[in-house]
């Protein structure tokens, strides 16, 4: 099975929540930048230089926000395909598991292959199958008939 989504989701929280803290952090300097009692040239230069780091950190904080909306829709297109690997793989197991009812019930009485009712083709491949472990990716690619 592939990774566990579930620290993938914690993950895009804590992203999201220090992109936030980030933009607080942005916005409590620049609201002390302008309390500083303090007037004249250099007293705008650093006021300006302040927002302009302000500027740079909510630069950061956006950046945080986008790698975890990246990530959240990675980790469901993961939750996708693990999903889709667990129905085609139940799928095939009931589609084998009726051929081998039917090439059982198709046997004779010591169980033998009747000679009347030859095997399928669809049977025979089915029978013949080997599965990918439980959860691999090639669940995506495994061709079956019925399928």
């Amino acid at each position: 099975m592939y990774g566990d989504t579930a620290a993938g989701r914690k993950r895009v929280a804590q992203l999201r929540e220090q992109g936030g803290d980030i933009r607080a952090l942005a916005a409590r300097l620049v609201a002390q930048a302008e309390a500083v009692p303090w007037h004249g040239k250099a007293a705008d230069a650093m006021r300006e230089r302040i927002k302009e780091r302000a500027d740079h950190l909510r630069a950061a904080a956006g950046h945080h926000e986008t790698a975890a909306e990246s990530l959240a829709r990675h980790l469901q297109e993961v939750d996708t395909l693990k999903e889709a690997i667990d129905v085609r793989s139940h799928k095939a197991a009931a589609l084998v598991e009726d051929a081998r009812t039917r090439a059982s019930e198709a046997a004779g009485p010591d169980g033998s292959p009747a000679e009347s009712d030859p095997t399928d083709p669809t049977d025979a491949t089915l029978l013949a199958f080997d599965p990918p472990p439980a959860g691999h990716k090639d669940w995506l690619t495994v061709t079956l008939p019925g399928l």
